[in-house]
């Protein structure tokens, strides 16, 4: 987890906290598997942090698994956000 700057990491925490972005884009575009943005987000976030997105990403609300993941939904990002790239970080405006 060191490897990555403070923007990627920044980054790789947002896309946890997204509902609609699955473990597999973090592992995606920073090779990081849902173990590691676990020890991550545990890591980085106060305690009643973490246990708030743990039971959010455990419930039905999250879609944070393909495989929990309706099938209509075919795309690993917001409609509103630029295309990933395999860029490592997302171009903001």
């Amino acid at each position: 987890m060191s490897e990555f700057n403070e923007r990627q990491l920044d980054r790789i925490i947002e896309m946890a906290w997204e509902d609609r972005t699955p473990f597999e884009a973090i592992q995606y575009q920073f090779g990081l598997p849902e173990k590691e943005v676990i020890k991550l987000m545990r890591k980085t976030l106060k305690e009643s942090s973490f246990k708030l997105w743990r039971k959010r990403v455990n419930s039905g609300v999250s879609q944070k698994h393909l495989k929990k993941r309706n099938p209509d939904i075919d795309r690993f990002k917001c409609s509103r956000q630029k295309n990933i790239s395999n860029n490592k970080i997302s171009k903001r405006r």
